[in-house]
């Protein structure tokens, strides 16, 4: 049995300045300064006991050939490996996925296992796209360097590389030339950045200026935000993000209902509210078509973005919703020979799975 992580506060000097002067011009129980403090600043509500009882979204563990266990990466995905580079953070988001894990940074030996692994007869004929995540691999550019060169040279038919990281807007001076040299003189493959942002006041001019920089050495930048409870779970808000974002030239992606990590309810709206506000910005016709988010919840089996049919029945007594999914347990075991099939999920008769998921509460 796993015990919860010490998930201690962790702020960078930008965003501590920023929220000092956001508290000293509006105070703090203004909504721009909440926006910015909940996300960070650690609550006694951290510490409520809840429903939530998941310590890890989800596990995704892979073999190599030589049934060798292989550290940092993660298969739920045809054509997409996830490789956990670092699992350090220059801040630590209150209610992040992986807070209870411990943390690590890939050694250059580890690195070249996994590209090898990348690029092996198995998987170079399905496998074209990596996810670098953690953590945040910018705050280790060469590393992130060392893993992309690696992948170039012992997997060649990975083609897109994307890479998560909220430094940005988290401390945008650590967005270097060291960094963006890392995406320039590589045309083998092309880049992606994944960032997160979550309201409109974290689009500071300093953030909006290492934004554009970005964009200048990686042809797209898209963003995945989390809709949280106190933050941006309001229909005005969502609509200016949106729109902030279609006119930097970022894209949206997923609008990720929060998962039920413990010590995250009091982030968690309903997944009614959740649907509700994405029908209403969705239509509203208040910004641009090209900037829609997908709704989709972080499952025990991986995402799931929410369509009509995709919630089958709610359990009103313990406050879970059963989720249909697309997922097939022979694609997966495929993909992920040593794939468990978590407590909270099943196979229904055409070899679909099906996964209860925890609500939240408004």
């Amino acid at each position: 049995m796993f015990s919860r992580r010490d998930f201690p506060e962790q702020i960078t000097p930008f965003l501590k300045e920023k929220l000092k002067k956001l508290r000293k011009r509006l105070g703090e129980k203004h909504p721009h300064y909440l926006a910015l403090a909940r996300q960070y600043i650690k609550s006694n509500l951290e510490e409520d006991i809840s429903p939530e009882t998941n310590l890890y979204h989800w596990k995704a563990g892979l073999i190599s050939n030589d049934s060798k266990s292989i550290k940092g990466i993660e298969r739920l995905y045809r054509r997409t490996l996830v490789i956990n580079l670092t699992k350090n953070c220059p801040a630590h988001c209150r209610y992040c996925l992986r807070q209870n894990y411990e943390p690590y940074t890939l050694s250059d030996n580890e690195i070249i296992e996994v590209s090898r692994y990348c690029g092996n007869k198995k998987l170079k004929k399905e496998l074209n796209e990596v996810l670098i995540t953690g953590g945040d691999p910018l705050i280790v550019p060469q590393k992130l360097n060392f893993l992309i060169e690696s992948l170039i040279r012992y997997a060649p038919n990975i083609s897109i590389i994307r890479v998560a990281s909220r430094l940005p807007q988290q401390e945008p001076k650590m967005i270097t030339k060291e960094i963006l040299d890392i995406f320039k003189n590589k045309s083998k493959v092309r880049f992606e950045i994944a960032t997160q942002i979550n309201h409109p006041i974290e689009l500071f001019p300093e953030v909006k200026e290492c934004l554009i920089k970005l964009l200048k050495v990686v042809p797209k930048i898209y963003s995945q935000n989390v809709l949280l409870k106190g933050v941006n779970d309001n229909e005005k808000t969502l609509i200016e993000l949106y729109d902030n974002l279609r006119s930097l030239g970022i894209e949206p992606y997923y609008l990720f209902h929060p998962a039920p990590i413990v010590g995250t309810h009091h982030f968690r709206p309903s997944v009614e509210k959740a649907l509700k506000l994405i029908r209403g910005i969705t239509n509203s016709g208040l910004f641009s078509g090209r900037a829609k988010p997908m709704l989709t919840l972080m499952t025990d089996i991986g995402k799931v973005t929410l369509y009509e049919g995709t919630i089958i029945r709610y359990d009103r007594k313990t406050k879970r919703i059963l989720i249909r999914s697309s997922y097939k347990i022979n694609e997966r075991l495929k993909w992920n020979p040593c794939y468990k099939l978590p407590a909270s999920a099943k196979v229904d008769k055409d070899g679909y799975l099906q996964v209860w998921y925890l609500d939240g509460e408004d």
